[in-house]
């Protein structure tokens, strides 16, 4: 049973890729069950991580959508809101009051290469329980300052070594790698790491037209690792 729903999850998960040939119609009617068979087995206990002697600087390359975008760090606040009893406008300041966690993980790029990081900052499991998220929610949408667009399901942005990132490898996150404010998960592949993220939008449902920057394009929704 176990190989055959494995099987039949590795044949669902072309729904959300380019290389698909029975198109978006299908995409579409096979994702809820593709979810659910990469969130089983995905597990919700923590990811084994690195130590921090295994940290790889140089390997973390620098990516950008549309440039490196000009933040105002002295009003910056990130919105939440969407499908949520409490919406929240939260500072940097308040953000840094929360409780801080630090995951030492490897970073995997759809190019091909990885870099283990040490990545710091608060859970966004923390941050969206601030703003009580609604039972209807499943999905959360990030808008980032360069207008990069990413959505994930719920179940893994509540992960616990789920981030929103304000340090990287023990010291202030750089602006090239998402400053003030990046996503960062062992859970995902790197498109689905926004960086200079303002705002957070809680979801019942996706926008097939609008899943991600990437994912508009063809690539893979789920991106799990």
């Amino acid at each position: 049973m176990l190989q055959s729903a494995l099987g039949t999850g590795g044949l669902l998960s072309l729904g959300g890729c380019a290389l698909n040939p029975l198109g978006q119609e299908v995409a579409q009617l096979t994702r809820p069950l593709n979810e659910r068979i990469e969130a089983w087995m995905q597990a919700t206990t923590p990811v084994p991580e690195f130590k921090r002697n295994q940290v790889e600087p140089a390997a973390l390359l620098v990516n950008s959508f549309n440039g490196i975008p000009e933040i105002n760090l002295d009003n910056f606040s990130l919105t939440v809101d969407g499908l949520v009893q409490q919406p929240q406008q939260l500072g940097l300041s308040t953000l840094g009051q929360l409780p801080q966690q630090e995951i030492v993980i490897r970073h995997v790029c759809v190019e091909g290469w990885a870099a283990i990081v040490a990545w710091g900052g608060v859970r966004l499991a923390d941050v969206l329980r601030l703003a009580e998220v609604s039972p209807l929610a499943g999905y959360v949408a990030f808008e980032s300052a360069d207008g990069y667009f990413e959505t994930w399901d719920l179940r893994t942005a509540l992960h616990p070594q789920t981030l929103l990132a304000t340090q990287m490898n023990g010291a202030p996150l750089p602006v090239a790698n998402g400053a003030p404010l990046r996503l960062t998960s062992p859970l995902k592949l790197g498109y689905k790491l926004s960086k200079w993220i303002t705002a957070i939008h809680v979801l019942d449902t996706l926008n097939p037209h609008r899943l991600g920057t990437w994912e508009d394009q063809g690539y893979e929704w789920y991106a799990g690792l």
